[in-house]
């Protein structure tokens, strides 16, 4: 997803009237981060986020940041010893001045998650309220091992389909550039060729090397327009609204929208555990986890969420606005029996992501295969037309 940064002016109690910048999908993303890190939102603001979403994690990885902490606070260091060690140690000036303006807010007698609130654009509000829990039972170590293991698990997942797509999006790459090295630059020598002898060629031939001639006449437009094109689609890509339809019609897709459904399950169930047991209250965590997902679902949580306020069973108003399966809902019902919501939520997130690792397994197998059949034909139809009037000319000397 597109980094795009959003500025916020909040009312917060105690702090009064604040503006500050955070990340989101879109405006309605914004305020409900906003909102859950406590601010009254007055008005929120888009701009585009210089550097992209990549360059901020470059300034300040809050994984490595989080995992650092975890090292040096079981090895007996306080916050405030973990905090100067980490600031010493760090070369980057952005991430070294966050770093100096928390131990000036910790020095100042502030909470540690009040001073991560100051930065909402670098810790989201899910990081702060598991901090902020973790301060109530003085297991801060727990708490960022957790988010630690929810972030690695989150990245596991992407990593699978990333790593999934790279093989057929390298077989389109080379057989794109072999079909146009074959039209662009061997058709136009063959129609050359062709051409002096003044025999009939065949009809499809025929096509094939216009076709070429066409390609090599005027490629530099060709690559202007093709350029042109891919540029429109990305520039469409990163809009909000553009994401939007595409979601909306991949999800008409039966086969596809299923998947996605599992996957924002899947996260939205693994998030809301890991709050769920650092401390946050339900409602509180539902509240936090709705921007995580797409519209159409965050619509039905919000009801589930009514439900379960009004003294519903957080099983019962899953089940009945579909955000769950017949696996998670046993499994919901096992965690009310039990008391342990938390944990039966990420063991949830845990049978979802399995589920999508099957799936992506399956359709790797099955179109990796397809792909290189479609390439092989069109390649070899290209070489076969080619030599069809070769062919035939040696029919006719025969």
């Amino acid at each position: 997803m597109t980094a795009v940064l959003f500025e916020i002016k909040g009312l917060k109690p105690g702090d009064g009237v604040q503006s500050f910048s955070l990340e989101a999908a879109d405006e309605d993303d914004a305020a409900v981060q906003a909102a859950a890190a406590g601010y009254a939102v007055l008005a929120v603001k888009r701009r585009p986020l210089a550097g992209g979403r990549f360059f901020r994690r470059r300034a300040f990885p809050l994984v490595l940041f989080s995992q650092e902490m975890l090292a040096l606070l079981v090895a007996g260091l306080s916050l405030m010893e973990v905090m100067e060690t980490l600031v010493e140690k760090e070369q980057r000036p952005e991430a070294r001045k966050t770093l100096e303006r928390l131990i000036a807010a910790l020095y100042e007698g502030k909470p540690f998650s009040t001073a991560l609130g100051y930065f909402p654009a670098i810790f989201p509000p899910l990081y702060t309220a598991t901090i902020q829990a973790s301060e109530k039972t003085g297991d801060l170590r727990e708490a960022l091992g957790r988010y630690v293991a929810y972030q690695v698990q989150l990245d596991s997942v992407r990593k699978k389909v990333i790593g999934a797509s790279i093989y057929p999006a390298l077989l389109l790459a080379v057989g794109g550039l072999v079909m146009l090295f074959l039209m662009g630059y061997v058709v136009p020598r063959f129609s050359s060729i062709y051409e002096n002898t003044g025999r009939r060629i065949p009809f499809l031939s025929h096509v094939l090397l216009e076709l070429g001639g066409g390609i090599q006449a005027h490629g530099a437009s060709l690559l202007f327009g093709f350029s042109g094109v891919a540029g429109l689609l990305v520039f469409g890509l990163r809009r909000p609204a553009v994401k939007r339809w595409l979601t909306r019609r991949l999800w008409a897709v039966p086969a596809i929208g299923e998947r996605i459904r599992i996957y924002q399950l899947a996260r939205f169930y693994r998030t809301l555990g890991m709050l769920l047991r650092g401390g946050v209250p339900v409602a509180t965590g539902l509240g936090m986890v709705a921007g995580l997902l797409q519209v159409e679902l965050r619509e039905q949580l919000g009801r589930a969420t009514r439900m379960i306020q009004e003294g519903g069973a957080i099983s019962q108003a899953m089940e009945a606005h579909a955000l769950t399966t017949p696996v998670a809902v046993r499994l919901l019902r096992v965690g009310e029996r039990t008391g342990q919501m938390g944990e039966v939520m990420e063991r949830i997130a845990a049978f979802y992501d399995e589920e999508m690792a099957r799936w992506v397994e399956w359709f790797t197998r099955l179109f990796e295969p397809m792909l290189m059949a479609v390439i092989g034909l069109v390649i070899g139809g290209i070489v076969v037309l080619m030599y069809m009037p070769i062919f035939d000319l040696a029919g006719s000397i025969q």
